[in-house]
């Protein structure tokens, strides 16, 4: 009984401990980072968000902090393959900025990420230099209602009068014309003029965003997703009139054939109040209604790409080449490591590998891949890159651009681009050729397969083994019943 007991208490603890690393292992795929402990003049402060090897399904809120005023959230993503084995992370991050000088707090907060809450420490941060004086958000007062409404009630006969909107919804691009494969960034907004006096605020937000996504986002495309979480307005000025801009979608597109990308006109319903005609300090002083905002139809040319024999397969962006060789001497039969990595702006998602020229002199095994996106500032940049093992086979001296060579189209210069390897090798010791040649004779017992009998025939085991089979079976039977008889 006592041993029982044992058994079932080391079997509940093992089970409660592969509990326990099976839930530490799933927490430590979300990290919430905070931003560095001082910061200076007009400089920022970030906390990030960041999943790994899993999508960033949903987040809750970021904190507000008293003395950082929300600027908006960027996105990143990173992919790898390693030995066939792919990983990712994929970040949100919030950026702040500092309304003063001083020693900040930044409190403990909670945050739900994925539908499960963490819990971040707090910290205090300094901020070393004044600031300017930030813009004024005119839909801060479209949120606050007047107390005195629930106060007093909402009766009377007031009369309301519609107020003229300074205001606007646009969807704009960076590029009107564009190579197939070429991204544009394309920004849906709502502008509000600085000298807008008419009370308003949105509605209803995600379901309509929902909905006009479904209409614009266009099908012959490759879509980067900003994926702008939380609305903070931004001061711009728009042909020498100064708007505040609130940001609802923005997204890079990679046309993937030359048809034109079309955005329609959609809409977008507001809460826009109309205001008492003659304003009193006691009873209601506006009056709820709704209007909608419509956009302007945006179409993006879409120009097929200049003659090419690879015109088809290319990317398309500016792009540059960082190589990494473990060393330039070799020796045959020496494996040696090699990255071939290609950075800059464009669908870095559509980045294929280099053409390797295959030869008696190298042995080039297939590369790990890993890959970097940024998606920040109105871009999409990023890194691709491509880790060779390779193995030399003939001594000389050789140039790995005759082995690594890749073709893009550059559409800053209008013209195809290639990326070579800029590295030169040494390969010394005696050529193994012919080793190749070896491995692939079977030698002569695989030769006289052709002349050999395929007849089944049955095969029967010997006596010896089934003799010494029943004196194993004996054994166990007389040691099982001694010890039943001994009991």
């Amino acid at each position: 009984m006592l041993i029982a007991t044992l058994n079932f208490m080391i079997r509940s603890c093992f089970f409660i401990f592969c509990i326990f690393l099976f839930g530490l292992a799933k927490a430590q795929n979300v990290q919430i980072d905070l931003g560095p402990n001082e910061i200076g003049e007009n400089q920022a402060w970030t906390i990030t968000v960041t999943v790994n090897n899993d999508r960033l399904r949903n987040y809750d809120n970021f904190p507000d902090i008293d003395g950082l005023q929300k600027r908006g959230t960027s996105s990143s993503s990173q992919t790898s393959i390693i030995n066939g084995q792919m990983s990712s992370s994929q970040s949100i991050i919030m950026t702040y900025v500092p309304l003063k000088q001083g020693t900040i707090n930044i409190p403990s907060f909670k945050m739900k990420v994925n539908d499960q809450s963490y819990s971040v420490i707090g910290k205090k941060i300094k901020v070393g230099a004044p600031v300017q004086a930030q813009s004024s958000d005119p839909f801060r007062s479209m949120f606050d209602r007047d107390p005195r409404e629930d106060f007093f009630g909402r009766g009377g006969n007031q009369e309301f009068v519609d107020v003229k909107e300074e205001a606007l919804l646009a969807l704009t691009t960076t590029k009107d014309e564009v190579f197939v494969g070429e991204g544009f960034t394309a920004t849906l907004s709502f502008l509000v003029a600085d000298n807008n006096r008419a009370p308003m605020q949105f509605h209803d937000l995600g379901k309509q965003l929902a909905d006009i996504l479904k209409k614009i986002k266009p099908a012959n495309c490759w879509e980067e997703n900003f994926n702008i979480e939380s609305i903070e307005g931004e001061p711009i000025e728009i042909n020498g009139k100064n708007y505040t801009q609130y940001k609802i979608y923005q997204a890079t597109f990679f046309p993937l054939n030359n048809q034109n990308v079309i955005f329609p006109s959609v809409g977008l319903e507001m809460i826009k109040f109309k205001v008492a005609k003659n304003p009193s300090f006691f009873g209601q002083n506006r009056q709820e209604d709704f209007k909608t905002f419509y956009s302007k139809v945006k179409t993006v040319r879409v120009k097929e790409l200049p003659p090419h024999p690879m015109k088809d397969a290319v990317a398309v962006g500016d792009y540059h080449l960082e190589e990494r060789l473990g060393k330039n001497e070799l020796e045959t039969g020496q494996s040696i490591g090699y990255d071939f990595n290609i950075y800059g702006e464009g669908n870095i998602s559509s980045i294929e590998k280099p053409k390797v020229k295959q030869d008696n002199s190298f042995e080039f095994y297939e590369p790990n891949v890993k890959q970097n996106i940024s998606r920040d500032g109105g871009r999409v940049a990023g890194t691709k890159s491509f880790s060779y093992f390779m193995i030399p086979k003939e001594p000389g001296k050789f140039k790995l651009k005759d082995y690594f060579q890749w073709v893009f189209f550059n559409p800053k210069i209008r013209k195809y681009d290639t990326l070579k390897s800029q590295q030169i090798v040494t390969v010394i010791g005696e050529s193994q050729k012919n080793q190749a040649i070896e491995s692939n004779d079977l030698g002569s017992f695989y030769d006289r397969i052709d002349a050999t009998d395929n007849t089944l025939k049955i095969t029967q085991s010997s006596n010896w083994m089934k003799i010494g089979v029943n004196v194993f079976i004996l054994l166990v039977l007389a040691a099982s019943a001694y010890l039943i008889f001994k009991k």
